[in-house]
């Protein structure tokens, strides 16, 4: 069985960083879905594709993958540089502004 252990990207549609922490062992898909052709569900027999397990470090993850025989693929996120501004988001509102509101 193939597994692919990887850090969960930010969020597009907010600025946080939850849930992006830890590392993740996601089982590859056994079997392809299938459409159900009476209710048009898609569904598929494989329970495993189900299955996310969360670690707090990459060695964690490798060492329960190779613990149970899991064939593991590791993919090293990509870094970006934090965009932290000085006063933060009360900068917007800052009554010592000196040059005038431009938005």
């Amino acid at each position: 069985m193939r597994a692919r252990i990887y850090r969960p990207a930010r969020n597009a549609m907010t600025s946080g960083m939850a849930k992006t922490r830890k590392w993740v062992l996601e089982y590859a898909p056994a079997s392809a879905r299938e459409v159900d052709p009476l209710m048009g569900w898609t569904s598929s027999s494989d329970t495993q594709s189900q299955v996310k397990l969360r670690f707090d470090s990459k060695e964690e993850a490798l060492a329960y993958a190779k613990d149970h025989g899991i064939e593991a693929d590791v993919q090293e996120p990509k870094t970006r540089k934090p965009n932290l501004r000085a006063g933060g988001y009360g900068e917007n509102f800052a009554t010592n502004r000196r040059g005038p509101w431009t938005h």
